[in-house]
């Protein structure tokens, strides 16, 4: 965690946003700061600066269920976050054990823009998923932008039908932008640091399968690798992201 992440919801009274228990747990542990400590912080969806730690009134005990919580105020917000990535990524649902380290890079990356889409190699049972649920969701998403410094919340929509996808919403999607398919076969290597925004649509590990791979084509997607070895999604997210668009 590099930055307190306030939410508005969150609001004491006017500059004043209570932590969450998660926030007061690391401050308490790991930063170890006193009351008056001048924190980097960051409204969600806003400026990013600083503000004043105020500690629980009768300290944080992690081990009761509901524990007191501290708050921030005196903010100063002076700073924008970092530039988004001018990219939509589409990628098949992983793993749920996966789902969780893949959403945490790919926020902290910089991706404001996530489709979550069901795959023929996708198994059904991972849609039900509690991970799916929508405060572990956020949860992911808050800790993404929390490591990296960032303060805007991703969009990200779930996509349980493959086919009126890719034929009815994907060239809305593409349109002044480059489509970007990653498929390790008929593929040419992957371009390094892309000048436009793209669409790029990252399968499951066991790959698209040829139906899939034909109307991604047909849509008007290019096929890229990143070379013979086949990669893990957790792997291939922040390697892709980071060749397309090098900081």
């Amino acid at each position: 965690m590099n930055s307190i992440l306030l939410n508005p919801d969150h609001t004491l009274s006017a500059g004043q946003y209570r932590l969450t228990a998660r926030q007061q747990q690391h401050i308490s542990k790991v930063i170890k700061a006193e009351a008056g400590a001048v924190l980097r912080v960051g409204l969600l969806n806003g400026q990013m600066g600083e503000g004043i730690y105020e500690p629980p009134s009768e300290g944080f005990d992690q081990n009761k269920e509901i524990s007191d919580c501290g708050y921030i105020h005196s903010l100063n917000l002076f700073r924008s976050p970092p530039a988004p990535l001018p990219m939509v990524l589409v990628m098949a649902l992983p793993r749920p054990n996966m789902l969780k380290r893949t959403l945490h890079n790919i926020t902290a990356m910089g991706v404001k823009e996530l489709y979550l889409i069901h795959s023929a190699k996708v198994e059904k049972s991972y849609w039900q998923s509690p991970v799916l649920q929508p405060e572990s969701i956020e949860q992911c998403l808050l800790e993404g932008l929390e490591q990296a410094k960032d303060t805007l919340m991703p969009k990200l929509t779930f996509v349980p039908r493959f086919r009126p996808f890719v034929e009815d919403q994907l060239p809305a999607l593409l349109n002044n932008k480059m489509g970007l398919l990653a498929h390790p076969y008929k593929a040419i290597r992957c371009p390094v640091d892309l000048q436009q925004p793209c669409v790029l649509a990252l399968g499951p590990e066991g790959g698209w399968n040829e139906f899939e791979v034909e109307k991604w084509l047909e849509a008007g997607m290019q096929a890229v690798h990143l070379g013979e070895r086949i990669l893990k999604v957790e792997t291939v997210v922040p390697a892709l992201l980071s060749r397309l668009y090098p900081s």
